[in-house]
């Protein structure tokens, strides 16, 4: 369902989420969430620029699930954010995505105070907080570094199932050339990324319903003991719990008027947000 300014609302329980491409950067996904915390963020590969309660801040690439709402101080309220395509980060905010790895810091640490300070004095005059992130965002990037020209390949590959040494023979490089290339572009290296781009995948199928078996097979795991290992390591929980809870806030999401309350709270509490929506990548 398409909402103002070409959002598409998505229902998780009584916690409203919406997102839309970025109008200004290229590959980026721009999103809002208003309403009760939900579940963790899930990890996805990427990496956001955050507008949390008049602070801008940045959460780095994940390795397992984080709390929603999770940010310096506490502070938790209506939250917009701007997420880059994984690899894309670094060379805007200037750090390599290791040194943000699992964690969510105040922008005026990356950036100057001063020109933090100015941003987010702007950032206010926006009735969209998105599309001020995407200004900042374009601003910033058209006096940066150009991000890896080797990223997008290296995640293409890795999401379409090819191997670590694959991609580093299709890319020119050694497998530890392209490890330390990864770190650097993505907070890990390839062969943490490939897990995460994986599940990812999973997740994906897991919401569209396919039993557990086939979402192994499709996504590229040994077997449905095998995705289950990948689910709890990365997600930590179940594929079925993850199917479930999703299918709950979903139906809660768009249940008739007079639909129980108690029940979309229920619902809430346990499902698993779109990773990277949040204070997270």
């Amino acid at each position: 369902m398409h909402g103002e300014q070409g959002y598409e609302e998505q229902g998780y329980g009584e916690q409203r989420y919406q997102e839309r491409p970025s109008l200004l950067v290229p590959g980026a996904i721009v999103w809002r969430r208003a309403g009760a915390p939900g579940g963790p963020v899930l990890p996805d590969g990427c990496m956001d620029l955050l507008w949390v309660d008049g602070r801008l801040l940045v959460a780095g690439p994940d390795t397992g699930p984080h709390p929603v709402g999770e940010v310096p101080g506490g502070a938790y309220g209506a939250m917009s954010g701007l997420r880059f395509a994984p690899g894309t980060a670094p060379a805007l905010l200037g750090v390599p995505a290791y040194e943000l790895r699992d964690r969510r810091v105040e922008l005026a640490d990356l950036w100057p105070g001063p020109e933090v300070r100015a941003r987010a004095e702007r950032m206010s005059a926006y009735e969209d907080p998105g599309a001020g992130l995407e200004r900042l965002a374009r601003s910033r990037a058209d006096r940066s570094a150009t991000p890896d020209h080797l990223a997008a390949r290296v995640a293409a590959g890795l999401r379409a199932g090819e191997s670590v040494a694959a991609v580093a023979a299709a890319v020119g490089l050694g497998t530890r050339q392209l490890h330390r290339r990864s770190l650097d572009a993505f907070g890990y290296g390839p062969r943490t990324l490939g897990r995460v781009l994986r599940l990812q995948r999973a997740l994906e199928l897991a919401r569209r319903g396919l039993p557990q078996a086939e979402v192994a097979y499709r996504a590229g795991y040994a077997d449905q003991a095998h995705l289950a290992r990948e689910v709890r390591a990365l997600a930590g929980t179940t594929p079925g719990a993850y199917a479930a809870a999703h299918t709950q806030a979903h139906t809660q999401a768009y249940a008739p008027a007079g639909a129980s309350a108690g029940a979309s709270a229920g619902a809430n509490s346990e499902t698993p947000q779109p990773s990277g929506s949040s204070t997270t990548a």
